[in-house]
C-alpha cells in the first residue's frame, strides 16, 4: 500500500517533467525556425513547383548572407548544374576550396562536386583527374562510379573494364557490364576483321556472363566470317537457351548460314518453329520473304496468316494485305493499296524499341540505352503502341 501512495505523489512531478520538456523543445524548435531565412522557403517553394530559374536566385541570396552554410552551397551548386549553368557552379565549388576555413574532411565531397561539374561541362579530362585524386579517401566509391561512365562515354573498354572489377561488390556484380565491354571490343576487332582478337574477347565476354546473348551473336559472326557456317549456326542457336527473345536478331544469320550450306528450306523450317513457339517474335516479315522465294506465294500468304492470327501487329496485317493484292480487282486493288499504305504509316512511327529502366522509345537496337546508360534494357522486339 505504502509503494502504490508513492507512485500516485510521484505522477505529477512526472507530468510536469515532461511538460516542462516539450516547452523547451518548441521554444528551440521556434527559435531555429525564426533563424532560417525567408528566401530558403521560397527557394524549397520554387524546387517543388519545378521552377528552377526563381529557386536558384531564391537560394543564391541565402548563400550570400550565410556563406559558411556548406550543404547550401552544396545544394546551390547541384541545381546551377542541373539547370545547364556548368560556369557558375565552377566558379562557386572553386571558390569554396580557395576558402581556408574549408574543413579538411569536406574538401572531398566539394572536389566530387566539381568533378561532375567539369564533366557536365564536356572537361572531361580535367574531371577525371581530380576523381582519380579522390580514389583513396572516402568518396572512392562515388569516384569510380564516376570513372566508370566516364570511361564509357570515351569508349575505353580497357579502363572500364579495370574500373567496374574494382567496384564489384555483393550488391552488384558488374557482370552484364563487363560482358558487354568485352563485346564492345570484339565488335571493333570484328570490323577490322581481327578475328582472332574478336575470338578472344567473345569468349571472355562469355567466360564473365554465360548468358550473354551478344557474346553468342558476335562468336556466330565471327565462325562465319572464318568458313565455320555449322559453328556459327551452333553459336546462334544457342540463344534460344538464353533468351529467346534475342532470337529476332539471329534469324536472318541463321537462314543466310543455311542457304550458305545449299539448305534453305531447312533454314525455313528453323524460322518457322521459332514463330510458332515463340509467337512473340517479330520475323514475320523475313519468312514472307523466303517463303515467296522458295515455296511460292500462297505458303508464305498462309504463313503470314498464321502469324498475324497467333500475335495481331501492324507490320503482319500489312504483309498480309500485300500477299493478296494480285488475287483482287482494279478497284480493290485500289482500296487494298490504299489500306497498306496508311498501315505502312503507322506501322513504321509505333513500331519501336523500347528501354526497360526509363522508357526511351527508338526505331534503331541499342545495347547501351543512350537516354539512361543502362545496357541490355532495350526490348529486342519492336512493339506497337502509342
Amino acid at each position: 500500500m505504502e509503494l502504490d501512495l508513492w507512485w500516485l505523489l510521484l505522477l505529477p512531478v512526472f507530468f510536469s517533467l515532461g511538460w516542462l520538456a516539450a516547452r523547451v523543445d518548441m521554444r528551440t524548435v521556434l527559435k531555429q525556425a525564426r533563424q532560417v531565412p525567408v528566401g530558403f522557403f521560397r527557394g524549397v517553394d520554387a524546387l517543388v513547383e519545378d521552377r528552377t530559374d526563381a529557386a536558384a536566385r531564391a537560394l543564391t541570396e541565402v548563400a550570400r548572407e550565410q556563406p559558411a552554410a556548406l550543404e547550401l552551397q552544396l545544394t546551390l551548386g547541384k541545381l546551377y548544374r542541373k539547370r545547364g549553368e556548368n560556369d557558375r557552379a565552377i566558379r562557386l565549388h572553386q571558390r569554396l576550396l580557395d576558402a581556408a576555413d574549408l574543413p579538411a574532411d569536406q574538401r572531398d565531397p566539394v572536389r566530387f562536386e566539381l568533378a561532375q561539374d567539369f564533366r557536365k561541362a564536356g572537361l572531361v579530362d580535367r574531371a577525371e583527374e581530380i576523381l582519380l585524386k579522390l580514389l583513396p579517401g572516402n568518396m572512392g566509391r562515388a569516384a569510380r562510379r564516376q570513372l566508370l561512365d566516364i570511361y564509357q562515354q570515351d569508349r575505353d573498354w580497357e579502363k572500364a573494364i579495370a574500373t567496374a572489377h574494382e567496384l564489384q561488390s555483393d550488391l552488384h556484380s558488374f557482370q552484364h557490364e563487363v560482358a558487354q565491354f568485352h563485346c564492345e571490343m570484339a565488335q571493333g576487332e570484328l570490323f577490322k576483321s581481327n578475328y582472332a582478337a574478336a575470338r578472344a574477347h567473345v569468349l571472355e565476354a562469355q567466360k564473365v556472363n554465360r548468358k550473354c546473348v551478344r557474346a553468342s551473336l558476335l562468336l556466330g559472326d565471327v565462325e562465319f566470317a572464318e568458313g565455320r557456317t555449322e559453328a556459327a549456326i551452333a553459336a546462334w542457336q544457342s540463344i534460344e537457351k538464353q533468351n529467346y527473345e534475342y532470337l529476332t536478331m539471329a534469324a536472318e544469320r541463321l537462314f543466310d548460314a543455311y542457304e550458305k550450306l545449299g539448305r534453305p528450306l531447312e533454314g525455313i523450317s528453323l524460322l518457322r518453329g521459332y514463330q510458332k513457339t515463340f509467337p512473340q517474335l517479330d520475323m514475320t516479315d523475313l519468312l514472307y520473304q523466303k517463303l515467296c522465294n522458295y515455296e511460292g506465294d500462297q505458303q508464305a500468304l498462309d504463313a503470314v496468316r498464321d502469324a498475324v492470327q497467333a500475335r495481331p501487329s501492324l507490320s503482319g496485317v500489312y504483309r498480309l494485305i500485300e500477299a493478296q493484292m494480285d488475287a483482287l480487282s482494279p478497284e480493290g486493288r485500289m482500296d487494298a493499296e490504299l489500306a497498306r499504305a496508311l498501315i505502312a504509316k503507322h506501322a513504321q512511327r509505333l513500331s519501336v524499341h523500347r528501354c526497360k529502366c526509363c522508357n526511351f522509345r527508338s526505331r534503331a537496337f541499342f545495347w547501351h540505352c543512350p537516354a539512361c546508360g543502362e545496357w541490355e534494357s532495350f526490348t529486342p522486339n519492336r512493339s506497337e503502341a502509342q
